[in-house]
């Protein structure tokens, strides 16, 4: 091994050499996060398509959609407060490298509480490619389970929502005692109590939809604002 050493370092400054890399290494780290807390909209780099791998390439149109079915928001990596795990850095170095290129632009998938967001948990980090293509550089967390998006379906559209009431109605329904509201138990009596279910669950989701500025997928995916 010191053979080899004295073949590559000069050994009466092998220590400085190395201690050169070091500083250069951390530079680069320090820019790439410079450029991921930018301000500036930068939507293109210069990618070599030769050493792309395409199945990292996402439309927008994509984007959306995995937003939506998640509802998780797509936004400029700035705004993002969570913990960039230190791969994620070492991903975007050897990307640069590869390339021969400066990454900027950044953008992260993620849900809303790991945003900084102005006023109106599986992170993928972006960086742009132009004509409204994305190079997904890292993914982590998990964010992206099969049983999120299960859940978050009823939260996609007013029409959905208006199915979980009825569901929640229908179950809360089954659930009073038989009596309770009359002595006898027929179908009108159930259909009574159902439609004051109903009302009632749709008072308390309306009020919390209100009173937090919530919204469904299709309107929140890529807005910066927490009452959007």
């Amino acid at each position: 091994m010191s053979k080899l050493r004295s073949k590559e370092f000069d050994s009466s400054s092998w220590k400085s050499q190395v201690q050169n890399i070091f500083k250069m290494e951390a530079l680069h780290e320090d820019r790439i996060l410079q450029n991921l807390d930018d301000t500036s909209n930068v939507t293109y780099n210069s990618f070599d398509f030769d050493q792309l791998e395409t199945d990292k390439i996402y439309h927008i149109k994509q984007i959306k959609n995995i937003c939506i079915d998640y509802r998780l928001r797509f936004l400029d990596s700035k705004y993002f407060k969570g913990k960039l795990p230190h791969e994620a850095i070492t991903i975007i170095k050897e990307l640069e490298k590869k390339h021969q290129t400066e990454l900027k632009g950044f953008k992260i998938i993620a849900p809303s509480k790991l945003f900084k967001l102005e006023n109106a948990d599986d992170p993928l980090l972006f960086a742009p490619m132009g004509n409204d293509y994305f190079y997904l550089v890292h993914k982590w967390g998990n964010d992206l389970h099969p049983l999120r998006k299960i859940m978050m379906w009823f939260f996609k559209s007013f029409e959905n929502l208006l199915f979980l009431t009825f569901l929640v109605s229908l179950l809360l329904t089954f659930m009073v005692p038989d009596g309770l509201f009359s002595k006898t138990s027929d179908t009108s009596t159930f259909i009574m109590i159902f439609f004051f279910m109903f009302k009632s669950v749709a008072a308390v989701v309306l009020f919390y939809g209100f009173a937090l500025g919530k919204n469904f997928n299709t309107a929140i995916w890529n807005s910066k604002y927490f009452n959007a």
